[in-house]
């Protein structure tokens, strides 16, 4: 052992807590066979830098992972005769004391995202924020031949069943519920039928089957006048589905004005009352005792059935919009108004639930006492319940979507952006890692030699880069390439900042000062959890 060697040794055991063995332990032996791989590469004098910097940069890791001072190199020795230049500012990447032997260090709070301070560093994120990005294990070898990584495919529409059609540019879906709801109407009605016109057989379940079709038909028109009235009020509607118990047509934003809410929730029943009119009509023209006569009289009723049903006052059904549109006009607050109509929802629930049943045994539906019991108590008690608990989840769904809104104004970009550090592309990446944790930022801007931002380096592509390759991974292949859709600026906030980010599906957005200056990285991770507290937040 030579003296330099010995010195090393007792500056080794003066410095650290650790156990005593490891003064007796030969460069051989403290060599793994990564950090084999990284002496030998250190021999000449342009990779020399190179494992230094994946030494600094993973300090915080190696940290955590051996339970002591960080160290990817068999060199021992020149780190202990360093020991006493720890003081200096251009070592500030490592510490002045050794860590703990157990337990992650403390990482920095990035300055910007005060509510976020126990997140780890940036490249240490947690095992379980991997498992959903399963796809990125080993991102390095998905892009060493493309270079940077394509724009993400944009997410499907969202499907509700069967595709019908696009009447006004407006996906319609059949829920796979309705076959259901279907075969139950084309078996009681077929049931009915025989009674009426006993002469069919076995044709009247066809016929049964049309009057199924035509009604759901008649619930797509009403579903339609929604869809009409919100495209004309500059609302956007994501799809109309035919589902269980009729439809719904799904509208992204809320009305304006209380005006634009009534005549929007105004216009399904009231063409389901002129429906009912026009069948009625029809009714007339034809003889009573015959299939059309029994089919228009059916599609009368139905129609007739679902307007009238549609207009008592409650969330999620359209009197109950038009009451919540009434009680915004009279106090000015849209949530008390959807307060209001939600609560009342809940009692037309309870009233459905109990009501029902007991309006079908006092025959006032059309039924006699003698011919409700059994089975059909059960139908009715079953398709009571049914019904309320449509209505009341209907309502609290309203009540919901109503606090979310009203928390809205506080998720914010400037808020929810992490701090980032721009970087080269040809930067390594335990080099970029270290500027970052550096500074406490939590994410890499890619930028090219006039400082221009060109990409971003997505989170979950770093946490997939094993510790021992970063040093030899450059960011410009991990990088995400910017386009204009993911540039948001600052300012944005509550539903004009999810309608933004919506518009371009991504994972970060480069977030921009109003003179093009970066700002940081909005992950879109964060705006989920903000968006999650806000829901659950009380009023």
């Amino acid at each position: 052992m030579t003296p330099d060697s010995g010195r090393a040794a007792e500056d080794r055991r003066a410095s650290e807590d650790g156990p005593a063995p490891d003064n007796g332990r030969t460069p051989e032996d403290a060599q793994t066979p990564e950090d084999a791989q990284s002496s030998e590469d250190a021999q000449t004098p342009e990779d020399a830098q190179t494992p230094e910097d994946a030494r600094v940069s993973v300090n915080a890791q190696a940290t955590t992972e051996r339970g002591g001072p960080a160290s990817t190199t068999p060199d021992e020795p020149e780190r202990a005769a360093d020991a006493d230049a720890r003081a200096d500012p251009e070592d500030r990447a490592e510490p002045a004391s050794p860590p703990e032997p157990s337990g992650p260090p403390e990482p920095p709070e990035p300055p910007r995202v005060p509510a976020r301070p126990q997140e780890p560093p940036l490249g240490a994120a947690a095992p379980e924020r991997r498992a959903p990005n399963a796809g990125d294990r080993h991102p390095e070898r998905a892009t060493a031949a493309s270079g940077a990584r394509k724009k993400p495919a944009k997410p499907p529409e969202p499907r509700g069943g069967l595709l019908m059609g696009r009447p006004f540019g407006v996906p319609v879906y059949v829920a796979p519920s309705w076959f259901i709801v279907a075969a139950l109407i084309t078996w009681v009605f077929g049931g009915q039928l025989d009674r009426v016109l006993p002469g069919l057989g076995a044709a009247r379940y066809l016929v049964a089957l049309f009057f199924a079709v035509a009604f759901y038909a008649s619930v797509l028109v009403h579903e339609l006048a929604h869809t009409v009235a919100a495209l004309r009020f500059k609302l956007p509607v994501r799809r109309i589905q035919l589902q269980f118990f009729g439809g719904v047509s799904e509208i992204e934003k809320e009305s304006e004005t209380p005006g634009r809410e009534f005549v929007l929730a105004f216009v399904g029943p009231l063409l389901s009352l002129v429906l009912s009119g026009v069948f009625y009509l029809g009714m007339r023209a034809v003889d009573p005792g015959t299939v059309p006569g029994v089919l228009l009289a059916g599609l009368m009723i139905s129609n007739l059935i679902v307007a009238v049903f549609n207009l008592l006052p409650g969330l999620p059904l359209d009197g109950g919009r038009m009451l919540r549109a009434v009680v915004w006009k009279i106090t000015g607050k849209p949530m008390s108004g959807t307060v209001a109509a939600a609560w009342v929802g809940r009692a037309l629930a309870i009233s459905v639930l109990i009501g029902l049943p007991l309006l079908t045994q006092t025959g006032v539906l059309g039924k006699s006492a003698e011919d409700t019991g059994g089975m059909n108590t059960v139908t009715d008690a079953l398709l009571a319940a049914i019904l309320a608990a449509i209505i009341w989840t209907g309502a609290g769904n309203s009540l919901r979507m109503a606090r979310l809104r009203e928390h809205l104004p506080e998720l914010r970009a400037r808020t929810l952006t992490r701090r980032a550090v721009p970087v080269e592309a040809a930067t390594p990446l335990s080099e970029a890692l270290r500027r970052a944790n550096e500074a406490g930022a939590r994410a890499l801007v890619v930028v090219d030699a006039d400082g221009e931002p060109r990409a971003l380096v997505r989170e979950a592509a770093i946490v997939g880069v094993p510790e021992h390759r970063r040093p030899w991974v450059a960011v410009s292949s991990l990088a995400q390439d910017l386009t204009d859709g993911m540039r948001v600026s600052a300012e944005l906030s509550g539903e004009e900042l999810l309608d933004t980010l919506r518009a371009t599906p991504a994972t970060e957005y480069l977030v921009v000062e109003d003179d093009g200056a970066i700002y940081g990285v909005l992950s879109a991770a964060d705006v989920e959890r903000a968006f999650v507290k806000a829901m659950a937040r009380p009023n």
